[in-house]
């Protein structure tokens, strides 16, 4: 006897408009009409609608309804699109059937968010799961247990969706997504747009080209070329060339525009001075490998220069330039010069284990070396986050030896990120470049010379000064009667008891007692 097969297609006709309405899977309990969008709910044989959905804006995605590919040795295949925004962007959570489960199917879910990607499945939890009040940025909670810290709490809007869902969407509808990451390097999020029973789901990060994707949407260029849109400030042409930008800055008049809205929406900018020209020139690709991973090209995006901000008047400014870097495969990456050198850094899914003054993740400790706030003062190129004039975030480093870590917070929303450090001559040869190892080896920050020479020149002023007051306090006044009398005159030894009874030796305190020459080199986090 055999099993009998999985209904694989149920068909009706949408009750408002009469076209019909596809479901690949038996247990799916509602859809989106493709032509009128109103939102069915599956009643026995019959679909009833209950709401209209909004219509979808062009996010210019690589994916689409009937992409197919393979997960895990699974077969599965896009049925639906959730599309959801926050303040700072949005992002698209695709709805996928696998052809295996215990009722025949199963559902996950992939999730797509400035060119990365994470796959996550629905998971029960044993324990209480704590309403959305309750949760505060950076603690840490047990769930399924294992221990989870709280990456981020977002305010969402569902703003459109597509397809067939395992769940009625409520398009409009505002709601808290709280993400966890977890030191497997996994990533888990409550969803509360049921407050009462709220959705539990587990997921790891995954790359496009591992999914062995078929029915894509056509190649991106043409639509790319259409997304072109007047400068809001001197209406020279913007022509971003990634899907995911969500600020670009003008070539000709350097101000920073918000395009997140789309052609025919008023875009937000602001205007910003002129900043030094990158040492790496945008649109330059490079073949740099990640941890030890395969070397792949990147291409330079985008460029902005970060300083820190002094914990008092004491603490002097540094400055170090972020070259962002993409890929179409591995999505983004940052390359960073700072004061200490180069590096090639990412975010992580995950996120380490916390341990005092340092952290580890996947076997390797990283101990804390500074702490400090990041303030961006110039910006070139594309971003997939909308950029803020005078960008700050609370910024901690960890020094693991070759590897580094580093934790950056946002308002509502903590990214860790990994990366090694790299020679300058790496840097050179990966991208080509003419400058010599020596001028790319240089302190980056853009006042640097001034600093380091300002160092410098104290140092010698304060070594000066105390040569001179060594030589007067050391100097002999009866050295006139030593050398008419000598040494063991009685005119000699009647000069030294007229002037207190010797000499004054730098040993003997006064000159040289207690303190520092100040805190030009102390306090205050650097990158």
């Amino acid at each position: 006897m055999t099993e009998p097969t999985a209904q694989r297609h149920w068909q009706a006709a949408c009750p408002n408009c009469g076209a019909p309405v596809e479901f690949a899977s038996a247990a799916s309990v509602c859809a989106v009409c493709s032509f009128c969008r109103s939102t069915l709910l599956r009643d026995g044989e019959s679909l009833k609608k209950i709401g209209v959905s909004a219509e979808l804006f062009e996010d210019y995605s690589p994916l689409q309804i009937g992409s197919a590919g393979r997960f895990a040795g699974e077969a599965f295949t896009l049925v639906g699109r959730l599309q959801l925004s926050y303040a700072q962007g949005s992002w698209n959570e695709w709805h996928a059937l696998f052809d295996s489960g215990p009722n025949g199917q199963k559902s996950g879910w992939l999730s797509e968010d400035n060119g990365s990607f994470v796959f996550s499945f629905d998971a029960p939890l044993s324990e209480a799961i704590p309403r959305a009040h309750e949760l505060t940025l950076g603690e840490r909670r047990i769930l399924g247990g294992q221990g989870w810290s709280v990456a981020a709490l977002t305010m969402t809007t569902l703003a459109a969706a597509q397809g067939e869902l395992p769940r009625p969407p409520v398009p409009g509808r505002k709601y808290l997504v709280a993400e966890l990451r977890n030191a497997q390097d996994e990533v888990g999020s409550l969803e509360y747009s049921d407050e009462e029973h709220p959705q539990w789901s587990v997921g790891r990060s995954v790359r496009l080209a591992d999914l062995a994707l078929t029915n894509l949407r056509e190649e991106q260029s043409k639509n790319l070329a259409s997304r072109s849109l007047p400068c809001p400030n001197c209406g020279a042409a913007l022509e971003p060339k990634l899907e995911s930008t969500q600020s670009i800055t003008c070539p000709q008049c350097s101000s920073v525009v918000d395009i997140s809205a789309g052609a025919g929406a008023e875009l937000a900018h602001f205007k910003q001075q002129a900043g030094r020209p990158p040492q790496i020139p945008l649109g330059s690709t490079g073949t740099l490998a990640l941890g030890d991973g395969q070397a792949v090209p990147w291409q330079v995006v985008g460029y902005q220069e970060r300083c820190d901000i002094p914990e008092t008047s004491d603490d002097e400014t540094s400055f170090w330039r972020e070259y962002l870097l993409f890929n179409k495969t591995e999505g983004f990456a940052f390359l960073v010069d700072a004061e200490d050198g180069w590096s090639l850094v990412r975010p992580l899914t995950g996120a380490p284990q916390l341990g005092g003054s340092s952290v580890e993740w996947q076997g390797q400790r990283y101990a804390l070396k500074y702490r400090y706030k990041a303030r961006t003062t110039h910006v070139l190129g594309e971003f997939y986050w909308r950029v803020q004039k005078d960008d700050v975030a609370d910024v901690t480093d960890y020094d693991g030896g070759a590897m580094l870590m580093s934790r950056e917070q946002t308002g509502e929303e903590i990214t860790w990120s990994q990366g090694r450090k790299l020679p300058a001559s790496a840097v050179i040869n990966a991208f080509r470049l003419q400058s010599s190892a020596a001028a790319l080896a240089r302190d980056a920050t853009p006042g640097s010379g001034t600093s380091l020479i300002k160092r410098i020149m104290i140092a010698l002023i304060i070594i000066l000064v105390i040569i001179l007051l060594v030589r007067a306090c050391s100097h002999d006044d009866c050295d006139s009667y030593k050398n008419t009398y000598g040494a063991s005159s009685t005119e000699y030894a009647q000069c030294l008891n007229s002037h207190g009874g010797g000499r004054i030796y730098p040993s003997g305190g006064g000159f040289f007692g207690g303190g520092s020459f100040g805190g030009s080199g102390s306090g205050g986090g650097h990158k």
